[in-house]
């Protein structure tokens, strides 16, 4: 059973930082990407960043310059490091994993519960 487990939310002024930090845990084969996502109250989840197992990485326009993404393949870990954050980002931030846990079996998504992220004025 694949678990994700995010950390690192909280409360945070306007124009202050955060990392938040996910662990994969479980029988996995391989990991093929890991990504961010949030959901503000009312809104759709969308997504905020990802990072494949080769690196490579993309962000969303709203993000890009201020937000980094990166990942530990040995922890199975992944980080985002969040600068400069703006009211209108608070979100529970999940951490998503595509990953295979056996081999010849397809790739599937699983979920972290996620964690609070809220940017005050």
């Amino acid at each position: 059973q694949v678990q994700l487990v995010e950390s690192g939310g909280g409360l945070v002024q306007a124009g202050g930082s955060l990392r938040l930090s996910c662990v994969v845990s479980g029988s996995i084969f391989r990991i093929i990407a890991m990504r961010w996502y949030r959901q503000a109250p009312g809104q759709q989840r969308e997504l905020v960043a990802g990072i494949t197992r080769g690196g490579s990485t993309n962000y969303a326009d709203a993000v890009k310059g201020r937000f980094t993404v990166s990942r530990d393949g040995a922890k199975n870990t992944v980080l985002l490091q969040m600068n400069s954050l703006k009211p209108e980002e608070t979100a529970v931030y999940y951490c998503n994993a595509n990953a295979v846990v056996r081999f010849g079996c397809p790739a599937q998504d699983y979920w972290g519960p996620g964690t609070q992220v809220t940017v005050s004025t």
